[in-house]
């Protein structure tokens, strides 16, 4: 998939475990990680608001976009923890 979630990244430069994200914004921990994993369908404008209040940052450094051939050539290094299908 060409929508690759960097939350995990982010909490990690913050120092800010899923449990008090969670709590912070409002969401149960379960929907955080399926953020983070990027198993969600979409995100509410209104939750990409609140993550970016509690990380101090902007939307574009919690989703990036790859291209098809960005995608394969990520997949292809095994870079796993990124990438989700």
């Amino acid at each position: 998939m060409p929508i690759v979630m960097r939350l995990d990244r982010m909490m990690a430069e913050r120092k800010v475990s899923s449990n008090d994200l969670a709590k912070r914004i409002g969401i149960s921990p379960v929907n955080l990680s399926r953020i983070k994993t990027g198993k969600i369908k979409g995100i509410r404008f209104s939750t990409l608001e609140a993550l970016c209040q509690a990380l101090r940052c902007k939307p574009g450094d919690l989703i990036d976009y790859l291209s098809e051939e960005e995608s394969e050539k990520s997949m292809e290094l095994g870079d796993v923890t990124e990438h989700h299908s």
